[in-house]
């Protein structure tokens, strides 16, 4: 989430930021919403101040009457800050949650432009395969080599679930324990071994919840939610921790099963298990100081390259 104080200081940065986008975040809504929350505050404590100032008067006052009109004053100073308080519990409530709606603001090196067809390739590595034969699709490979069972997952679970068998379920399992073992022994990194399921605060943590609540998984009567990726809880393993500086940077890779509602029209980006509501990932999480946070980026990238150049793709 943006610091709201900077949002406040650089409104002219921000609307940019958000154009470049091509996002309609709530940026006049937040600037609105904590103008009318500061004039609040700011009428509160000259209620408050006031108060305290003729609550030391009223004993010094001997005429009765004008000390009973003092008294009746305050009381109604006090009613005054009670109600300015009401009003202001509305008002930051929408303020956070349109704190949460507000995109992160791209770094300056990223490459502007209205849709995908103007992103930048930054590196191609190998080149493409030819083959002289029409290659099939992995939904039909898988199914005829009897390492994808569709119909069957169907059948357990409904639409965009599926069973691997034999073959597949064991280059599944071999493919993980083989990322893992690479990025830990080659790569640097610590194994963590998650929660599946994670309090509501550890998605808002990550840009999941308010935003993509509608394709996660919860479970209403503890209050607790399937994880969409491994990078929700590591990436909160130290919430509310202040870390020593001369422990980063720090570095995890997790494997866990990942689980998404996602909701899409059939269609060939439907088929196969590319959008399947249960999938397994291998992900890496970095803590690292903020100045070298490009150079990680870019190791860390490296690092998941590597795996496809191992695996010759």
């Amino acid at each position: 989430m943006i610091d709201l104080a900077f949002i406040r200081e650089n409104p002219a940065k921000i609307r940019e930021a958000l154009q470049a986008l091509n996002s309609s975040g709530p940026l006049e809504e937040i600037l609105a919403l904590d103008q009318q929350r500061r004039d609040v505050l700011i009428e509160v404590e000259r209620l408050r101040a006031e108060r305290n100032r003729v609550s030391k008067e009223i004993p010094r006052v001997s005429d009765a009457a004008e000390r009973q009109r003092l008294i009746e004053a305050m009381r109604g100073v006090a009613d005054q800050i009670k109600d300015l308080e009401v009003t202001l519990g509305p008002v930051a409530e929408r303020l956070q949650a349109a704190l949460l709606e507000m995109p992160n603001l791209p770094d300056p090196s990223v490459p502007m432009g209205p849709d995908e067809t103007h992103n930048v390739v930054v590196r191609q590595v190998g080149d493409l395969p030819t083959f002289g034969f029409a290659p099939k699709a992995h939904w039909d490979l898988g199914t005829d080599l009897g390492l994808i069972d569709f119909e069957r997952g169907v059948k357990l679970s409904g639409t965009r679930f599926y069973l691997l068998r034999d073959a597949g379920a064991r280059l599944q399992r071999a493919l993980i324990a083989w990322m893992l073992d690479v990025h830990t022994q080659q790569h640097g990194y610590g194994e963590v071994y998650p929660p599946y399921m994670v309090r509501a605060q550890a998605l808002v943590g990550t840009g999941n919840l308010p935003k993509f609540g509608d394709n996660l998984y919860h479970d209403a009567e503890e209050d607790l939610w399937l994880i969409p990726t491994a990078e929700v809880p590591v990436t909160n393993m130290y919430g509310d921790e202040i870390l020593d500086e001369t422990t980063l940077p720090i570095y995890h890779v997790a494997y866990t099963a990942c689980f998404r509602r996602e909701k899409m029209s059939a269609g060939k980006d439907t088929r196969g298990i590319k959008r399947g509501h249960q999938f397994d990932k291998v992900e890496m999480v970095k803590f690292v100081h903020p100045d070298r946070s490009m150079i990680e980026l870019e190791t860390l990238v490296d690092n998941a390259a590597d795996i496809c150049r191992q695996l010759e793709l």
